[in-house]
């Protein structure tokens, strides 16, 4: 899991650090594994202590030099392991390609609110490959669960590469079974079962997190978000003010994924009558048949961006509405991609044009 070169080189500070006396055959357990099953918790300055209760267990887990341990280990220096390389993320300093969801948990790691936000809806909307105790049967999956120490875990990965990492299936030669699945499914099924998701557990990833049953829960309340309808009558469209980057940057997120279903969005500041303020977001162009999916994404987006519900209304308008173009003069526009149809080339079977008979070799 951390490299055989690592294995060796805490084999001997370690085996210096601990107190003489400890069991022959002493294993070190190195990785997630290791440290899950037996509780490493108890690290701590009394080497002493600490070699009782693990040589006891004849294993002494080793914490992997990963984000969470980063900082513990640099305050251990008789170690003697040299710092990551500054400047760079844990997957860039590993020669790692980054994935969207990479990028967005080191943005957490070093942001706020919005940054973890922001990463919750990616994960939400992100293709997982969730390790299975065997392959499906038809459409029923059956989940592996790791029950740990601190409770059951299922294992995902947002790369069928970092799931194969993992090794093979049950079966000599066979791949790790797995059902691929948008993360939102994967959280609402875990709500409530008191089961937490390891994502891209041992890929040595940036985004490489252990997410609790509590943290499922939240996500999978956030993705219940429904629209409410209002009617109001607006009087007059001014230039967007005072929003904040999150909301930007979530509209954007969830209109690059519309494509086809519209064919842009104006964000405007807006007067109604009776003197009310507030935003609003003009789809424009979209069909009947798209609007309820679009206005529960834009509603989701919403509640992602950490703004308060009721400072941005929806609505659909038809290219030609007379409002769109005053609102268009003064609007934040969002483009909305169209949709890329591939063309499906149709293949003749061989041997069944008559003009052209297939070779026989």
């Amino acid at each position: 899991m951390g490299g055989r070169h690592q294995t060796a080189r805490w084999g001997g500070a370690l085996s210096d650090w601990l107190p003489q006396g400890l069991p022959q055959g002493l294993l070190w357990g190195l990785g997630w594994m290791g440290r899950g099953g037996l509780g490493a918790k108890a690290w701590g300055k009394d080497r002493a202590a600490t070699g009782r209760q693990f040589g006891a267990a004849r294993v002494f887990p080793l914490l992997r030099p990963v984000w969470r341990t980063t900082a513990w280990l640099a305050r251990q220096t008789w170690l003697g392991l040299e710092s990551r390389p500054q400047g760079r993320s844990r997957g860039q300093a590993r020669g790692i390609e980054m994935t969207e969801l990479d990028r967005a948990h080191t943005a957490m790691q070093a942001g706020g609110d919005a940054e973890a936000l922001r990463f919750y809806q990616i994960l939400a909307d992100a293709t997982l490959y969730l390790l299975l105790d065997h392959e499906a049967e038809g459409e029923r999956i059956n989940p592996r669960v790791f029950d740990l120490e601190d409770g059951p875990v299922l294992l995902a990965y947002d790369t069928e590469e970092r799931l194969a990492a993992l090794g093979q299936g049950p079966q000599p030669d066979a791949a790790l079974p797995y059902a691929a699945l948008p993360g939102r499914i994967i959280a609402q099924h875990l709500a409530g079962q008191g089961v937490a998701l390891g994502l891209n557990f041992g890929s040595g990833a940036p985004s490489e997190v252990m997410l609790p049953p509590e943290a499922m829960g939240w996500l999978a309340e956030m993705l219940e978000t429904a629209p409410e309808s209002v009617e109001a009558l607006p009087e007059a469209f001014f230039s967007p003010q005072g929003l904040p980057d999150a909301l930007t940057d979530a509209l954007t997120f969830t209109l690059s994924g519309a494509a086809g279903l519209a064919q842009a969005a104006l964000l405007v500041a807006v007067r109604y009558a009776g003197g009310r303020r507030g935003h609003i977001l003009a789809v424009i162009g979209a069909p009947p048949t798209a609007q309820e999916a679009l206005a529960r994404a834009l509603a989701e987006a919403l509640a992602f961006s950490g703004i308060e519900a009721g400072e941005l209304d929806v609505t659909f308008l038809a290219g030609d509405d007379a409002a769109v173009a005053g609102m268009a003069r003064v609007a934040q526009i969002f483009e909305v991609p169209d949709q890329v149809v591939t063309p499906v080339v149709e293949r003749a079977a061989p041997g069944s044009d008559p003009a052209r008979p297939p070779l026989l070799r």
